[in-house]
C-alpha cells in the first residue's frame, strides 16, 4: 500500500480538469485539490473550459485570483480529449493527472498516484476507483448512482464496482496519471473519439509496452448524473464511439463492451418471438425471467424499485449508442458530441 510518506513530493504535477457548466460540482472539485497533501508549490491546475454557460467560469476566475496555481484555459473545441490536448502542451509539470470536475477526490489523490506511477512496473498510467454518489436525495439519482456501480449495471469494471482490494494491471483506469513525456512517445488523445477517448488512449499505452495500475486505496467520490435521460444520453455516448475504437485498434477493447448490443438483439426478437417455434419462444422466456428477477433482487436489497428503470436504460442505451455507431461506420457518417459533459 501506498502511504504519503512514500512520496518525496518533489515533482512538479500538472492537474488538467475538463469543464462545461459544472457550477454544482465545480468547487467541492477545487476545494478537493487545494486540501492535497501534496506541497502546493508543487502543482498547478488549469480548469480547461469548453465555453459553460452557467456560473463555472465565474466559480473558477475566483478561485484563481486568490490561487497563483490556479487558471482557466479555454477550449474551443468543447470536447474533453480535446480539453486535455490542450492542456498537455500548456502543463509545466513533469507528471500530468487528470481528473474530472463532477467528482471530489481524497487528500492523498495527488502524492499516491504520483508515487505509484514512480514505483510500479513498467507503469505509465495509474487511477484510483470510483465511489459513485447520487447526484441528490432523492431515490431516482440513487437508483442511477447503483446502476452506474453495479456488476449487473457495467459488467466487471474493476474501477467502477471496487471489486478489488489489491493493486493489479487492469485495460482503464478513471481520468488518469502519466509521465509527460509518454505522451511524446505514444501521441495525444484522439480528439474524433468525444467518448471513449480514454479506451482508446489505454490501449495505445498497452500496445506501446506500457501497463496500467488501478490502485484501489484511493477512492474518488464520482457523482452520478441526476436525472435519467441525461444518464441514457451518457450510456448512448459510451455505446457510440466504442464501435470507432475498435475499429482504429483493429480489435475491441473489452470483450464487456458487447453485451449490451446483444442486449438490443434480444429486446428486438420480441418482435418475432410469435412466429418462432415454441422451444426458441421458451428460451426467450426464460432469459427475460432471469433478466427481470435479477434487476427485481437488486431492487430489494437497494429497497429502490427506480432500479428497475435505471437498469434497462443503461442496457438499452448504451447497446442502441454501439449499434449506431456501427451504422455511422458503414455509412461513414461524422460523428459528435457538441460539450465536454
Amino acid at each position: 500500500m501506498f502511504t504519503n510518506s512514500n512520496c518525496q513530493m518533489t515533482n512538479f504535477v500538472s492537474i488538467l480538469c475538463p469543464t462545461y457548466n459544472e457550477e454544482k460540482y465545480i468547487a467541492k472539485c477545487i476545494d478537493s485539490i487545494l486540501a492535497q497533501d501534496y506541497p502546493s508549490t508543487q502543482w498547478e491546475l488549469l480548469l480547461i473550459d469548453g465555453g459553460s454557460t452557467d456560473k463555472t467560469c465565474a466559480i473558477i476566475d475566483e478561485y484563481a485570483q486568490k490561487h497563483d496555481n490556479i487558471r482557466r484555459v479555454a477550449n474551443p473545441k468543447q470536447v474533453a480529449p480535446s480539453a486535455i490536448n490542450i492542456g498537455i502542451p500548456l502543463a509545466k509539470g513533469e507528471y500530468i493527472v487528470r481528473i474530472d470536475a463532477h467528482a471530489g477526490y481524497p487528500t492523498n489523490y495527488v502524492s499516491t498516484l504520483i508515487h505509484a506511477l514512480q514505483t510500479l512496473p513498467d507503469a505509465q498510467n495509474v487511477g484510483g476507483c470510483c465511489n459513485t454518489l447520487p447526484a441528490n436525495d432523492s431515490l431516482r439519482a440513487q437508483a442511477i448512482a447503483i446502476a452506474c456501480s453495479h456488476p449487473l449495471g457495467v459488467g466487471n469494471s474493476d474501477f467502477r464496482i471496487n471489486s478489488t482490494d489489491k493493486i493489479k494491471e487492469v485495460d482503464t483506469v478513471p481520468f488518469g496519471c502519466w509521465r509527460k513525456e509518454w505522451f511524446d512517445k505514444v501521441g495525444l488523445f484522439d480528439e474524433t473519439l468525444p467518448r471513449a477517448e480514454d479506451d482508446e488512449f489505454n490501449a495505445r499505452t498497452l500496445l506501446n509496452g506500457g501497463k496500467i495500475y488501478l490502485v484501489p486505496s484511493i477512492r474518488v467520490d464520482y457523482f452520478a448524473r441526476d436525472t435519467i435521460s441525461k444518464m441514457a444520453r451518457m450510456f448512448y455516448q459510451y455505446g457510440l464511439y466504442k464501435p470507432l475504437v475498435s475499429r482504429k485498434l483493429g480489435k475491441p477493447a473489452t470483450l464487456r463492451q458487447f453485451a449490451p448490443p446483444l442486449f438490443v438483439l434480444f429486446v428486438l426478437c420480441a418482435l418475432f418471438v410469435g412466429k418462432l417455434p415454441v422451444f426458441f419462444g421458451a428460451i426467450y422466456s426464460i432469459f427475460w425471467t432471469i433478466y427481470w428477477l435479477a434487476i427485481l433482487i437488486v431492487s430489494i436489497q437497494k429497497r429502490n424499485l427506480w432500479c428497475l428503470v435505471t437498469f434497462f436504460v443503461t442496457h438499452l442505451s448504451y447497446g442502441i449508442g454501439y449499434w449506431a455507431g456501427i451504422l455511422a461506420i458503414l455509412t461513414k457518417k461524422q460523428l459528435s458530441v457538441s460539450t465536454t459533459r
